[in-house]
């Protein structure tokens, strides 16, 4: 799996996803308390921003390399090729390939099956929010608005899967930090002009000492801010895919921290969805390192694959044998 580094690797995507479970959690309260959404993404990333600026340019100023012609031309260049090969004739190809299956049949589990509800053991929630059926998993919402939900969700993950997808090579060429700070910078721009927009009366961007405060902080510098830092770190040491392919586990922590923190309920097609996606993620995850390892053998034979060169090895034990006659 790749030594002490491998292990780091796979500690920081976990944590990475417990960290974006946390924000899901605290940010449903917080709208669910009449926060604007729009606003919300606003405050996130402006506090990220604050948090970030200043020591990005104390720390990386005289190091950073600006972003060239060159640099926008290789990551165009990745994302219309891919960083990733299947190679459907090994075994580690296959294990991908029916990993990402398994994602799929995961989300369409999720999206058009709902099943018995189950009950949390916790029945006093640490915050009360929304109305009492809350609890109730999709009960409350339209078979439309659930569908429709997931949609977006599915959308946010390819979007999401791309952007990973272009920081490979971004971060080859520029500093991880400053990336990082740049592009939370720019989404605050951003935020603000899609907030205005949708939200024209500034007397309900007020904040108090809340639960929408905490959840503004906690999203910003603990999410936006270190947990970016975090995935440009886990793209540099074991690439874009690995770090992608960890998006499911973000639903999985989810599912559990709301059960036990919220005492929401849990249905049964969540809970196959879960273990779909987690066998989706195994398998892709065995592929990878399947993959690698054959890299390294690769590597080792001198880019050959072993298996030519134990052929070619064993053609030579009769040639030596009558050389010898």
């Amino acid at each position: 799996m790749g030594g002490a580094g491998g292990a780091k690797a796979y500690g920081a995507v976990v944590l990475i996803r417990v960290m974006y479970s946390g924000m899901h959690i605290m940010s449903k309260i917080a709208l669910d308390q009449g926060m604007n959404p729009f606003v919300f993404v606003f405050y996130r990333h402006t506090t990220a921003a604050l948090v970030l600026i200043p020591i990005a340019f104390a720390l990386e100023r005289q190091k950073t390399k600006p972003v060239t012609l060159k640099i926008a031309g290789k990551m165009f260049v990745h994302a219309l090729y891919g960083m990733e090969s299947m190679k459907l004739k090994k075994l580690h190809g296959n294990l991908k390939v029916a990993g990402i299956l398994c994602c799929v049949a995961g989300v369409t589990v999720l999206a058009f099956y709902e099943g018995p509800m189950f009950r949390s053991f916790n029945h006093h929630r640490l915050f009360q929010h929304g109305s009492s059926n809350s609890s109730s998993g999709s009960g409350t919402y339209s078979k439309n608005q659930w569908v429709f939900g997931i949609f977006l969700m599915t959308l946010s993950n390819i979007l999401a899967g791309l952007w990973t997808v272009l920081q490979g090579p971004l971060i080859e060429d520029t500093s991880k930090l400053m990336n990082t700070t740049l592009q939370i910078s720019c989404a605050s721009v951003q935020a603000f002009v899609v907030a205005v927009a949708a939200e024209r009366d500034f007397s309900k961007w007020k904040i108090g000492w809340n639960i929408s405060l905490a959840a503004i902080i906690y999203s910003g510098v603990i999410v936006t801010a270190l947990s970016y830092y975090m995935q440009m770190w886990t793209i540099a040491k074991r690439g874009p895919v690995f770090l992608a392919m960890s998006m499911p586990l973000t639903l999985i922590f989810t599912i559990i921290i709301s059960s036990f923190v919220l005492g929401e309920a849990v249905s049964l097609g969540s809970i196959i969805a879960g273990i779909l996606l987690i066998g989706g993620l195994y398998n892709v995850l065995w592929g990878k390192n399947m993959e690698r390892k054959d890299d390294d053998t690769n590597k080792m034979g001198g880019g050959k694959p072993a298996q030519e060169l134990q052929d070619k090895e064993q053609a030579r034990v009769p040639d030596d044998a009558a050389a010898k006659v």
